[in-house]
């Protein structure tokens, strides 16, 4: 090869542009420091740095109600639903204590007004005779609660309504009267045992007040006036002499929950 095919220096060309090409060396490590010290500090001017702990972290959203170590006040209204005879419309109330989350234990009263429905006054006419009815006095109970299904929906996609459904089961008392089929002789009253069992439903509207609804079954054996009721004209020969027949009232509440006390907190993680 000539001398004039060679640049000056004697360095061949492709040499030198390699040599142009290939970036310096950088200290990696003090590259990342300085951009790592940059992004904090950046950071830090920019926003409020404000530390976060795992009870931050919401998965699942907390109960807005709580009963526990609480007491329901709830004054209902119940109506009969099984009877075509006669109607009884009750008013009561429910005191109930809540010893967990899910199992109350609690008292109930109702007085009970009578009201004859028209297949009563229909069978006197086209048979000749008066049906064989008892009304109600009151009752009451011990019950106890169980609450199995809490949920809740959505009111127009703007509003959650929680709910939830719980069984009751108690047992008390309850006081018929016998209605006599001839005004001319005494009626008797009976004191019954009375089981009770039942669902119902719960609204909750806010930390003190939710509506409730639901069905119960009052179950009991009652004593009716005896048909040959003519040969018994007191009251009490008619009562030893009494027809038994098994009775389930079943009734339709409709009630109000007032609760003591009126609001709670929570004392656990979430």
């Amino acid at each position: 090869m000539d001398g004039d095919d060679q640049p000056a220096g004697g360095v061949d060309e492709g040499e030198i542009e390699m040599e142009g090409d290939t970036p310096p060396e950088r200290d990696l490590n003090a590259d990342l420091a300085t951009d790592t010290s940059d992004a904090v500090k950046i950071d830090t001017t920019t926003r409020d740095v404000k530390p976060v702990s795992w009870k931050d972290i919401v998965v699942v959203m907390r109960k807005p109600f709580l009963k526990l170590g609480r007491t329901d006040l709830m004054p209902f209204l119940a109506t009969t639903m099984n009877d075509n005879m006669i109607r009884h419309t009750g008013a009561g109330a429910q005191i109930n204590y809540y010893l967990t989350d899910v199992l109350a234990v609690g008292v109930e009263g109702q007085y009970f007004a009578k009201n004859f429905r028209e297949p009563f006054d229909l069978v006197g006419r086209q048979a000749r005779r008066l049906p064989t009815v008892n009304k109600y006095n009151f009752a009451a109970a011990l019950n106890f609660h169980y609450v199995p299904v809490y949920g809740k929906f959505a009111v127009l996609d703007k509003h959650l309504i929680h709910w939830e459904t719980y069984f009751t089961a108690g047992v008390g008392i309850t006081q018929s009267e016998v209605i006599p089929r001839d005004p001319r002789y005494d009626a008797f009253t009976n004191i019954l045992i009375t089981p009770n069992i039942g669902a119902s439903m719960r609204f909750f509207l806010a930390k003190w007040f939710t509506v409730n609804l639901g069905i119960r079954d009052y179950i009991f054996v009652d004593k009716f006036e005896p048909t040959d009721r003519m040969m018994y004209t007191s009251a009490s020969d008619a009562k030893d002499h009494a027809e038994t027949a098994f009775i389930n009232n079943v009734m339709f509440q409709l009630g109000a929950s007032f609760w003591i006390p009126p609001s709670f907190e929570y004392t656990t993680f979430r």
